[in-house]
C-alpha cells in the first residue's frame, strides 16, 4: 500500500520518515517532489569496468546549468537527504522531467528500508537538454512493509551505499566480486 501525504506526515513526527530540507509544497497526495543537488559527476573513462573501482569527475552545475548531452551517463544526486525506517521508498522521476527526455534512473528506483543518505540518480537524456540545480527530479512514494524486517540496510555488512555524502556516488560493483588472490611464483 502507497502512503498517502498524512501518512506521509504521520511518520515524519515519528521520525520513520526524514526529508531534509523538507518543503511543504513538495508534499503530493501521495509522494513527495525531490530535486536535483548542485553537484553531477561523470566517469573519466568511456569504458567501464565491473570489476574495478571506476574513477569520476565531479563538478558543480553552474548557475546558468549545464547541458546533458546523448550517450553520457551522469550520476546526479538529490538536494534532499532522506531516512526511511520501516517502509520502502521508491524514487520516481517527474513526468515533466520525462517528457524532456531525461531519465533519472536506470534501475536502482527503490530504496531499502534502513536507506539514510542522498539518493545518487542514474541520468540520461534523449536529446540534449539544459538542466539546474534545484529543480525538481523525482517524486518519493512510500509503500508499507508487510512483516517484521530482520535486517535493516544499515545493519547488513554488505551495504555498499552507507557513507552519507552529498556527492554523487559511483558504483561499487566491484565489491560484489571476491578479491583476488596472487599467485606466487616460486
Amino acid at each position: 500500500m502507497i502512503l498517502s501525504d498524512r501518512r506521509i506526515r504521520d511518520a515524519m513526527a515519528e521520525g520513520r520518515i526524514v526529508i531534509r530540507p523538507f518543503r511543504d509544497d513538495c508534499l503530493g497526495t501521495n509522494s513527495y517532489d525531490v530535486h536535483l543537488g548542485p553537484y553531477l559527476a561523470t566517469y573519466r573513462t568511456p569504458g567501464l569496468d565491473a570489476r574495478r573501482a571506476n574513477p569520476v569527475r565531479e563538478f558543480r552545475i553552474p548557475p546558468d546549468g549545464y547541458v546533458l548531452v546523448p550517450g553520457q551517463l551522469y550520476l546526479g544526486v538529490t538536494e534532499e537527504y532522506t531516512e526511511t525506517h520501516g517502509f520502502v521508498p521508491f524514487l520516481e522521476g517527474k513526468s515533466s522531467v520525462g517528457r524532456l527526455g531525461i531519465d533519472i534512473h536506470s534501475t536502482a528506483g527503490k530504496g531499502d528500508e534502513g536507506f539514510c543518505n542522498y539518493w545518487t540518480l542514474e541520468m540520461s537524456v534523449k536529446v540534449p537538454v539544459r538542466i539546474y540545480a534545484g529543480m525538481p527530479v523525482g517524486q518519493l512514494i512510500y509503500f508499507e512493509i508487510s512483516g517484521r524486517v530482520a535486517r535493516s540496510y544499515g545493519a547488513k555488512r554488505s551495504a555498499k551505499y552507507r557513507r552519507v555524502t552529498p556527492l554523487p556516488t559511483p558504483s561499487k560493483m566491484y565489491l560484489n566480486f571476491p578479491a583476488r588472490r596472487t599467485k606466487r611464483r616460486r
